[in-house]
């Protein structure tokens, strides 16, 4: 933008039934407002510098719906919009952001490096798929210790089944979620309650279904592909008005809501080879909004880059996101646990790699390969371990599969306690995926509800081509398939079992060491060795504070395994046994302590945390 201002974007409400409309539309001739509901009145827009126009309009209120009218031709929902009551293809909705009373004024926030997330779904985390329903949770998840609450996307998206990753309106709370208001009303019940709340957003694509931003202006370039089609510009001509659609998105987050960080899904199909990229563009507007209400707000980046510059500080030419997530931990812990090489996880499946996930983070330093077939990542030796995020499921690693499968649906229960285990001693932000605390046996699918038959039948085919050469033969479900969304609601039922009370006591026990022993709620990769003994499948890992050290021994064979004399170097007293009977298990072969230079059993999948002594 020639003037360098940040221009706010949208219908506001100013109170004394006065509202200001602005967007940005370089190219259009003449752009109208035209309020349809409850009267219908058109109101002309007056051209502003850089390609935006803006209209201050007396009499209407909120609850008003109203399209844009471009050339006195096309009738388009606003790109800004907060409120698609109709869904992606009717008109915008006025709202006043000034009516909720918010009750969170002494919320401090929680750094990332404090945070344990809880991935979820709002559609399917709860049978009425709303966030109402996830807040009658909130007792429940306090019970668990989690204190950030990661939403996947809540922009709307086409009818009222999808993985949230089809937003057409990126300022929009979906509909059948409940809206505007009901966001807020979780926000404010979490904060009061000591969670943070985390929301995934997309800044790599929109729609396809409802996406009418490229009516305006030039949202997107075809200088560079992606996955989903043209990529949005960020460094072509015009490309301000586009930065700024997206600054003040992730601006409106954190004024209007009280979203404490926002996760920036696969950040990889974000091209921009401008002097400031894009990303670092929103830290510093994030860090700038920050200051100005005296409580930070965080970016978390999804990407499999394996690149530090996103987490490095602005001044060292970095982009200066807070933290990102590492795939590499939850490919290594994957492989080795189901024994899976195809695709990506080709790279991946023996000991060296868990155990330079580990002391690194990257597995992936600029190393070759396989799947790739070429060197990929830089080396994350130098970053402290609260810039990563680790997870041992999530969304896309279940969802990608043919079948939905979670862990629980593939592992023996020993193994899937293990791999949580072998998370939360990790030194980095632990996330799970709603459900995985009590094992369940739900799949989580992708799926959709497009209105348009050619899309419906595009993304039939693209995932049927997407699972050829992994799953020969094999038929995904059909994502469009109602029936096939009602099966990934989680079945609260099944926290009931025993196997889910003793997964749940499990992982609330791993919460809970991880918060109160020192060693393991450090973020210093420095202070932590680890020991591979190929033969038998087993590592031992230390983790140490200033005065105290624990070790993990972890069994990732399905058979049971001798300790001998010398890979344990302390006596120990046990803090954690993943076999105990109270987690579900067949009982401990270890002892209460250990005694170095003695042989001991542990058993298939074992995992087993101590206490220096």
């Amino acid at each position: 933008m020639n003037s360098g201002i940040k221009m706010k974007i949208g219908a506001y409400y100013r109170g004394e039934n006065r509202t200001s409309f602005t967007v940005w539309a370089p190219h259009r001739r003449s752009v109208d407002v035209k309020v349809i509901f409850p009267r219908e009145i058109l109101i002309p827009m007056e051209r502003q510098a850089d390609g935006y126009w803006y209209a201050d309009i007396t009499g209407v209120l909120p609850g008003s719906r109203y399209f844009y009218k471009l050339d006195n031709d096309l009738l388009r929902p606003d790109p800004a919009s907060f409120f698609q009551p109709e869904g992606v293809h009717g008109p915008s909705e006025v709202i006043d952001h000034r009516v909720f009373k918010w009750t969170d004024s002494e919320w401090k926030g929680i750094p990332p490096e404090k945070m344990i997330i809880y991935e979820l779904h709002v559609g399917t985390f709860t049978s009425g798929g709303t966030l109402e329903s996830v807040a009658e949770k909130l007792d429940y998840l306090k019970s668990l210790g989690v204190s950030a609450i990661e939403l996947m996307p809540l922009a709307q998206f086409p009818g009222g089944r999808n993985w949230g990753y089809d937003g057409a309106y990126p300022f929009a709370v979906q509909n059948s979620y409940g809206g505007p208001e009901s966001l807020r009303m979780l926000v404010d019940l979490c904060h009061r309650r000591g969670f943070a709340v985390v929301l995934d957003v997309v800044y790599n694509h929109l729609g396809p279904e409802g996406t009418y931003v490229q009516d305006f202006g030039p949202y997107f370039t075809d200088k560079y592909n992606t996955p989903w089609g043209a990529a949005i510009n960020y460094d072509d001509k015009w490309s301000d008005g586009v930065r700024n659609y997206v600054v003040q998105n992730a601006l409106s987050w954190f004024e209007y809501y009280h979203i404490d960080a926002l996760r920036l899904d696969a950040i990889q199909g974000i091209f921009d080879f401008g002097a400031k990229h894009i990303l670092k563009e929103l830290s510093e507007e994030t860090e700038r909004f920050s200051s100005g209400i005296g409580r930070r707000h965080y970016l978390i980046a999804e990407s499999d880059l394996n690149d530090v510059r996103v987490i490095s500080p602005g001044e060292s030419n970095g982009y200066g996101i807070d933290a990102q997530w590492n795939d590499d931990f939850h490919h290594s812990v994957h492989s080795l646990l189901t024994g899976e090489r195809k695709g990506y996880y080709a790279d991946y499946g023996t000991l060296d790699h868990l155990q330079k996930a580990y002391r690194e983070g990257f597995v992936y330093s600029w190393d070759y390969s396989l799947n790739r077939r070429r060197f990929h990542g830089s080396s994350s030796m130098q970053v402290p371990g609260r810039k990563l995020v680790v997870c041992v499921q999530n969304h896309d690693q279940i969802g990608n599969r043919l079948l939905g499968e979670r862990l629980s649906m593939i592992l023996p229960f020993e193994a899937v306690k293990l791999a949580a285990g072998a998370m939360f001693v990790s030194p980095y932000i632990p996330l799970l995926f709603m459900g995985e605390e009590f094992a369940p046996s739900t799949p989580f699918l992708y799926f959709i509800s497009h209105s348009d038959p050619s899309l419906v039948q595009a993304v039939r085919e693209g995932r049927a081509r997407e699972f050829a050469d992994l799953h020969q033969g094999e038929v995904a479900p059909d994502p469009q398939d109602a029936a096939n969304f009602e099966r990934c609601k989680l079945d609260w039922r099944e926290l009931e079992t025993e196997k889910g009370r003793g997964c749940f006591t499990f992982y609330k026990e791993m919460i809970r060491l991880r918060r109160e022993i020192p060693s393991l709620a450090s973020f210093d990769k420095k202070r932590l060795m680890i020991d591979a003994f190929p033969q038998r499948n087993l590592l031992v890992l230390e983790r140490r504070a200033v005065d105290e050290c624990v070790f993990v021994v972890m069994n990732f064979s399905g058979e049971e395994q001798s300790i001998e004399e010398g890979m344990i170097g302390y006596n120990g007293k046990r803090l954690i046994d993943a076999a105990e009977e109270r987690f579900a298990g067949p009982g401990t072969l270890l002892p209460e302590r250990i005694e170095k230079g003695v042989q001991y059993r542990i058993p298939g999948y074992g995992f087993a945390v101590y206490r220096v002594e």
